[in-house]
């Protein structure tokens, strides 16, 4: 292998300066063995054109192909970083593109170095959301969008997501946006966004579109340190079989408590790509089913009973078919493998019990009766009743997303949500998230307390001024509130939205809860505690709920029945 590197090399170099790249800068990185890299030719929008025979990234391919039976996912495994050291498992083919499309095979174990040099970040242009509705809510876009329009503020709207046909299912994951008019530098839309909350108590988010693309050179290096290869933007490393690759210090968790590195071990090809930053990008293309197999793990207990993980198996395919096209619009992958998409491992996190409920139940998701995939959300634990959609996201009510009671058992006198401080009290339920054997008690029923000035800092924004009065309203059949409304000494403002409401409290187990303060001997408030029941949003599938249904004997297409409203379970691939 490395006696034929110097020939391959000078095949890959001649490749490399034959295509239009970015003027040279000054990195001590670079060998200077490599050849003058003339400036890119530039169309009247900013975009550098395509490069004959370059490879097509991913954030070309906006929606699945499902021609060859199983889809394969481009999910982001790691972006913002200078390089990855990465080992292929069995033999490899590393292709460069450009418009001889050079390819570079090495055998399993090797170790190779990718990095970026010469890196130019995407330029971005940003509109602010103020919201999302379902693709047959039209009536609720309207509704919202006229509102905004009499404060005086002009709007658009924008489509994500794609509608497929296949098996004679229909798989639609189609969202409108509604976006302010206005298009925004990020720094701009940061002060935007903060301006808008103070007016109107609007949360938004950022719709991200971009203006010019990232661009860099891509550096291959040996064991040795030496400069093998070079690509435009973008390279493709892949495995015979699929069988994957090796990469050292996977970071997870970026922004959280436990962010950290691991060695990881991932099925399915490597996309290394210049990322939004002009730093690297390491996509892992990989197939739904394999994807699945480092994703269940992380989504439930690997030791539960088999019918609950071919539950989750089922669900959790649904729900990647429904994000991928709705997020990261602006970067060069569909879907992330941190908690904003899916948690993901790769084999590492693969486990064999949860491997076995994926292939046992291989292309499987749910549908409605009129032959539509579910949206199959899922939560923890429902706390003894789950929740309608609409209560905790608005739209209109989705059939396959009722909520209603998970008691495996039904009795005359069991209290109910109507009269919520008495269903809190009951702590024996005989509730499917309560009896499961891996249930955790103070998920069912908890307590938070916050001091009287944790809580005047959470809504220090809102304006209020110190907090007087707490109350939550309009719930929904479970008992989880969708309005807050806080009164304090300089004035009243709501909180709408369940998420809203938990965030705001620095994530709130749930909104199935009531709140009242403590005071001292002069009525002073010292406290205010939150008593309420389930961890999570409770619509669609009780996760917990699920185990305890398996471990009573169901099977999983029945408690896939209970939690969807009669949805069926059928094939797609």
């Amino acid at each position: 292998m490395h006696k034929a590197v110097p020939t391959l090399l000078t095949l890959l170099l001649a490749a490399c300066a034959s295509a239009p790249q970015p003027a040279p800068a000054s990195d001590a990185r670079s060998s200077p063995a490599l050849p003058s890299v003339p400036p890119a030719p530039r169309t009247e929008a900013g975009v550098p054109p395509p490069l004959p025979g370059e490879l097509s990234t991913p954030a070309d391919v906006k929606r699945l192909d499902f021609r060859g039976g199983e889809p394969q996912v481009p999910i982001r495994l790691m972006e913002g970083r200078p390089e990855v050291i990465f080992s292929p498992r069995t033999r490899m083919r590393l292709r460069f593109g450009g418009p001889d499309d050079k390819v570079l095979e090495a055998p399993a174990g090797s170790v190779w170095k990718v990095r970026v040099s010469q890196g130019e970040p995407a330029v971005l242009s940003v509109r602010i959301q103020l919201g999302e509705f379902r693709f047959s809510d039209k009536a609720g876009l309207a509704e919202e969008q006229q509102e905004w329009q009499a404060r005086g503020l002009s709007t658009r709207t924008q489509v994500v997501g794609a509608l497929y046909g296949i098996a004679g299912k229909v798989i639609d994951n189609r969202r409108y946006l509604l976006l302010v008019d206005e298009e925004l530098s990020p720094q701009a839309a940061a002060a935007r966004q903060a301006e808008l909350l103070r007016q109107s108590g609007a949360r938004t988010t950022l719709f991200e579109e971009v203006q010019t693309p990232a661009r860099g050179i891509l550096e291959v290096r040996d064991a040795a340190g030496n400069v093998v290869g070079l690509a435009q933007d973008s390279l493709m490393a892949e495995t015979k079989d699929d069988s994957g690759f090796d990469i050292r210090q996977v970071e997870y968790h970026v922004g959280y408590e436990n962010h950290g590195f691991e060695d990881r071990s991932y099925r399915g090809a490597l996309q290394l790509t210049v990322d939004r930053f002009g730093t690297l990008a390491v996509v892992n293309v990989v197939k739904l089913e394999d994807l699945l197999k480092g994703l269940v793990p992380s989504e439930t207990y690997a030791r539960a009973h088999m019918e609950a993980l071919k539950a989750q198996a089922v669900t959790a395919r649904g729900e990647v078919l429904a994000k991928v096209g709705t997020k990261h619009l602006a970067d060069p992958y569909l879907l992330c493998s941190e908690q904003h998409c899916a948690v993901y491992r790769g084999r590492t996190g693969e486990a064999p019990s949860t491997t076995a409920a994926v292939e046992a139940t291989r292309g499987e998701a749910l549908f409605s009766k009129d032959g539509r995939l579910v949206d199959s959300v899922y939560s923890a634990v429902c706390g003894g009743h789950t929740e309608n959609n609409e209560v905790v996201w608005g739209g209109p009510p989705d059939p396959s997303l009722r909520g209603q009671p998970d008691l495996l058992e039904t009795s005359a006198g069991q209290p109910s949500p109507q009269d919520l401080e008495s269903f809190l009290a009951a702590t024996d339920l005989p509730a499917a998230c309560r009896l499961s054997s891996l249930a955790q008690p103070n998920k069912f029923r908890w307590e938070k307390r916050f001091t009287a000035a944790q809580v005047n800092a959470f809504t220090e924004s809102l304006g209020v001024g110190p907090v007087q009065a707490m109350t939550l309203s309009e719930r929904g059949v479970s008992g989880r509130a969708r309005v807050l409304t806080i009164s304090g000494e300089k004035g009243a403002t709501q909180i709408r939205g369940e998420l809203n409401i938990r965030k705001l409290f620095g994530m709130l187990n749930s909104s199935m809860a009531v709140v009242e303060p403590t005071r001292d001997a002069e009525g002073r408030i010292l406290a205010w505690v939150f008593r309420g029941g389930g961890w999570g949003h409770g619509v669609g599938m009780c996760q917990t709920g699920a185990i305890g249904r398996a471990e009573a004997g169901q099977r999983y297409r029945d408690i896939l029945r209970h939690y969807y409203n009669g949805a069926e379970v059928a094939p797609i691939y």
